[in-house]
Protein backbone atom coordinates (compact mmCIF):
# COMPACT_ATOMS: atom_id res chain seq x y z
CA UNK A 1 0.00 0.00 0.00
CA UNK A 2 2.82 2.44 0.69
CA UNK A 3 4.41 1.60 -2.66
CA UNK A 4 1.59 3.27 -4.56
CA UNK A 5 1.65 6.51 -2.54
CA UNK A 6 5.38 7.25 -2.64
CA UNK A 7 6.81 8.53 -5.94
CA UNK A 8 9.86 6.80 -7.22
CA UNK A 9 13.19 8.58 -7.16
CA UNK A 10 13.87 8.01 -10.84
CA UNK A 11 10.58 9.57 -11.96
CA UNK A 12 11.13 12.82 -10.03
CA UNK A 13 14.75 13.15 -11.19
CA UNK A 14 13.80 12.80 -14.84
CA UNK A 15 11.00 15.40 -14.76
CA UNK A 16 13.10 18.23 -13.26
CA UNK A 17 14.12 21.07 -15.48
CA UNK A 18 17.36 22.97 -14.96
CA UNK A 19 16.94 26.24 -13.11
CA UNK A 20 17.79 29.31 -15.22
CA UNK A 21 20.60 31.51 -13.98
CA UNK A 22 19.68 34.99 -12.74
CA UNK A 23 21.29 37.95 -14.46
CA UNK A 24 23.24 40.62 -12.60
CA UNK A 25 20.70 43.21 -13.70
CA UNK A 26 17.90 41.29 -12.01
CA UNK A 27 19.96 40.85 -8.85
CA UNK A 28 20.84 44.54 -8.83
CA UNK A 29 17.19 45.45 -9.22
CA UNK A 30 16.24 43.31 -6.25
CA UNK A 31 19.06 44.82 -4.20
CA UNK A 32 17.95 48.33 -5.14
CA UNK A 33 14.35 47.51 -4.20
CA UNK A 34 15.55 46.13 -0.86
CA UNK A 35 17.51 49.33 -0.28
CA UNK A 36 14.45 51.39 -1.17
CA UNK A 37 12.29 49.30 1.17
CA UNK A 38 14.61 49.65 4.15
CA UNK A 39 16.46 52.96 3.92
CA UNK A 40 14.10 55.10 1.87
CA UNK A 41 11.14 53.45 3.59
CA UNK A 42 12.60 54.59 6.90
CA UNK A 43 12.84 58.14 5.54
CA UNK A 44 9.20 57.94 4.46
CA UNK A 45 8.21 56.79 7.95
CA UNK A 46 10.27 59.58 9.52
CA UNK A 47 8.70 62.15 7.20
CA UNK A 48 5.25 60.84 8.05
CA UNK A 49 5.99 61.11 11.76
CA UNK A 50 7.02 64.74 11.33
CA UNK A 51 4.01 65.37 9.09
CA UNK A 52 1.63 63.64 11.49
CA UNK A 53 2.77 65.64 14.49
CA UNK A 54 1.85 68.80 12.58
CA UNK A 55 -1.40 67.69 10.94
CA UNK A 56 -3.23 65.38 13.35
CA UNK A 57 -6.03 67.11 15.31
CA UNK A 58 -5.11 65.91 18.81
CA UNK A 59 -3.27 67.34 21.77
CA UNK A 60 0.50 67.52 21.24
CA UNK A 61 1.35 64.41 23.26
CA UNK A 62 -1.34 62.40 21.51
CA UNK A 63 -0.22 63.63 18.08
CA UNK A 64 3.34 62.45 18.70
CA UNK A 65 2.23 59.05 19.95
CA UNK A 66 -0.31 58.54 17.16
CA UNK A 67 2.13 59.60 14.44
CA UNK A 68 4.84 57.37 15.89
CA UNK A 69 2.52 54.36 15.94
CA UNK A 70 1.15 55.01 12.47
CA UNK A 71 4.64 55.36 11.00
CA UNK A 72 5.15 51.59 11.26
CA UNK A 73 2.16 51.07 8.95
CA UNK A 74 3.58 53.69 6.58
CA UNK A 75 6.97 51.97 6.58
CA UNK A 76 5.35 48.62 5.70
CA UNK A 77 3.33 50.27 2.94
CA UNK A 78 6.49 51.87 1.54
CA UNK A 79 8.27 48.51 1.59
CA UNK A 80 5.37 46.87 -0.24
CA UNK A 81 5.39 49.65 -2.82
CA UNK A 82 9.14 49.24 -3.33
CA UNK A 83 8.62 45.67 -4.49
CA UNK A 84 5.38 46.39 -6.37
CA UNK A 85 6.65 49.35 -8.41
CA UNK A 86 7.18 48.98 -12.13
CA UNK A 87 10.94 49.50 -11.87
CA UNK A 88 13.49 49.71 -9.09
CA UNK A 89 14.42 53.29 -9.97
CA UNK A 90 10.78 54.35 -9.86
CA UNK A 91 10.45 52.82 -6.41
CA UNK A 92 13.44 54.85 -5.22
CA UNK A 93 12.48 58.25 -6.58
CA UNK A 94 8.76 58.01 -5.77
CA UNK A 95 9.45 57.04 -2.18
CA UNK A 96 12.14 59.71 -1.82
CA UNK A 97 9.81 62.34 -3.27
CA UNK A 98 7.01 61.26 -0.94
CA UNK A 99 9.31 61.44 2.10
CA UNK A 100 10.66 64.83 1.10
CA UNK A 101 7.19 66.27 0.54
CA UNK A 102 5.90 65.20 3.94
CA UNK A 103 9.00 66.44 5.72
CA UNK A 104 8.86 69.76 3.82
CA UNK A 105 5.27 70.32 4.92
CA UNK A 106 6.31 69.66 8.51
CA UNK A 107 9.17 72.15 8.21
CA UNK A 108 7.07 74.83 6.49
CA UNK A 109 4.35 74.84 9.15
CA UNK A 110 6.09 74.57 12.54
CA UNK A 111 3.49 76.79 14.22
CA UNK A 112 0.92 74.02 13.87
CA UNK A 113 3.14 71.76 16.00
CA UNK A 114 3.31 74.40 18.72
CA UNK A 115 -0.45 74.46 19.26
CA UNK A 116 -1.67 72.68 22.42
Amino acid sequence: MTDTLAPTASASAVSRKPRPTLSWGYRGGVALRALAATVIGYLVAYGFTAFGTVVLPFARNDRVVAASLLCFFVWCAAAMYAFAARSAWRACWVLALWAGAMYAVALLFPEAAARP
